[in-house]
């Protein structure tokens, strides 16, 4: 198969982790696309100190380290957590007109562009609720940015491709409720909430619920926390709360009781 086109430079990695807030180590990477090599960090998450929100956004430090979770080639712009490995569908999608001008787009916040080039990626190998995770992103990054309509647009985005996938499980539906609301689609997240509510969730998943419904009610977009929907005492993160779009095989209850115990 034939080497993608080289497109515009493209930064590796952005702004690095300062030392409180993780570590990175780099090395010379062959980028498993195009074969170009280039000096990239490979990022180890440290445990935040601060509630996640309720879409499971970690919390400080670990928040603002977003920049230094994807390497991106600075040739062909393929982007992953590690660029030295690539699904076989990569390859074609790496070289397509929309990905091309996906990374080249200048009116998106660049590294949204980063998580949407990943997502594109995901969804072109047919890993569609890894593709949201990455949608999702991009979604806080243009927080970040204070790019309300972009992140608004690209939860919606997020919304789909979860459902366009397998079925989801309670967590993911939770993350739907939650994006559907911060898009200000409230009508089906409303919907949404009160199906989950009334499946006879674990007690956190209903105290979650209960908070989005409330919040849905108010018609509030803005960011929650989940510490917001657990009652006292008050509680803190766990320190083993370091998702970043990996999924770890646990349910959600057993999430938030690693994430948070009794002080």
């Amino acid at each position: 198969m034939s080497r993608p086109t080289p497109g515009p430079p493209v930064g590796r990695n952005g702004p690095q982790p300062a030392s409180r807030a993780g570590g990175s180590r780099s090395a010379d990477v062959r980028c498993a696309v195009c074969g170009t090599e280039s000096r990239q960090s490979r990022f180890r998450p440290v445990p935040p100190e601060g509630a996640p929100d309720l879409d499971l956004r970690p919390g400080e430090p670990l928040r603002g380290t977003m920049a230094a979770w994807l390497q991106q080639c600075p040739h062909c712009g393929y982007v992953a957590p590690e660029i030295a490995r690539a699904h076989p569908a990569v390859i074609e999608a790496v070289g397509t007109a929309p990905f091309r001008a996906l990374i080249a787009d200048a009116t998106h916040p660049p590294l949204s562009r980063r998580f949407l080039a990943y997502a594109y990626v995901l969804e072109e190998t047919g890993a569609l609720h890894a593709a949201a995770e990455a949608t999702l992103q991009a979604a806080w990054a243009a927080d970040d940015a204070r790019k309300p309509e972009l992140a608004r647009a690209w939860r919606g985005e997020a919304v789909a491709l979860w459902r366009a996938g397998p079925p989801l499980d309670t967590e993911q539906t939770v993350r739907v409720v939650d994006a559907l609301r911060r898009s200000e689609n409230f009508e089906d997240a409303g919907a949404t909430a009160e199906q989950l509510a009334a499946s006879h969730p674990p007690e956190a998943v209903a105290g979650v619920i209960a908070l989005e419904q409330r919040l849905i009610a108010l018609r509030d977009s803005g960011r929650h926390t989940v510490a917001s929907a657990l009652p006292p005492p008050a509680r803190r993160p766990h320190a083993t709360q370091s998702n970043i779009a990996r999924r770890d095989g646990a349910g959600w209850w057993e999430r938030l009781r690693r994430i948070f115990r009794r002080k």
